[in-house]
């Protein structure tokens, strides 16, 4: 089942996030904590974890995008 990855919250302020570097790319084996990308905000840089074990099967947004708080950012087609 696929499951999305989204642009998660980080502190109060925070209305949306740059992606800097995804660490993983599609086709790749992600497990549950898995570092996928890496983003920045106004205040400070920090990783994307995986919810989910399975294989990353799509990138919505792409290294120096823009993305709002809680938008998809990917899709990991996980293990059930």
């Amino acid at each position: 089942m696929r499951k999305e990855i989204v642009m998660p919250k980080i502190g109060l302020d925070m209305e949306e996030g740059v992606i800097t570097e995804w660490k993983k790319q599609v086709g790749d084996r992600v497990e549950e904590g898995d570092v996928l990308c890496e983003i920045e905000t106004d205040k400070a840089v920090t990783n994307v974890e995986s919810a989910v074990s399975g294989v990353l099967v799509e990138i919505v947004a792409q290294e120096g995008d823009s993305v709002e708080i809680t938008k998809t950012i990917a899709w990991v087609d996980a293990d059930e």
